[in-house]
């Protein structure tokens, strides 16, 4: 999944200098790019729910207009109705790959994490020992 979105929601300094300039101008504009910056990763799964729910809602609507949007002709129609349930288990095929991607990604980012974790954590303990034979030959 590609994010066009030129503001990443993180603590860089173009975000944090949106935030401030918010504040500035109109405090709401601020307050709203800090909630971006917090929580502005999780715009994508809501974006996506809010999606489904509306193509919920609507899938009525949709049938009803493809019953009434018949043509006459009954071979076109039958055709017709078999591509758009074709197309639609298609679409449903692309939504689970989705998100099979996305956990796909989150894994591996929990992953960069932990790694990143553990070699600050060896660093550290490292750094720790160092100073401990260091205090040792001092004293």
């Amino acid at each position: 999944m590609t994010n066009s979105a030129l503001i990443r929601p993180a603590w860089t300094p173009a975000t944090i200098a949106l935030m401030v300039i918010g504040f500035m101008v109109f405090w709401p504009l601020g307050l709203a790019m800090l909630a971006y910056i917090l929580w502005g990763d999780r715009l994508g799964e809501f974006k996506r729910d809010v999606n489904r729910a509306t193509d919920g809602m609507f899938a009525n609507c949709r049938r009803a207009s493809r019953v009434h949007a018949r043509t006459g002709n009954v071979a076109f129609d039958e055709w017709r109705e078999k591509e758009l349930e074709r197309l639609a288990e298609e679409r449903r095929k692309l939504d689970a790959m989705r998100e099979e991607f996305d956990e796909y990604v989150r894994e591996l980012r929990r992953a960069k994490d932990q790694e990143e974790f553990d070699r600050f954590m060896k660093e550290r303990r490292s750094a720790r020992s160092d100073d401990g034979i260091e205090g040792k030959a001092e004293g």
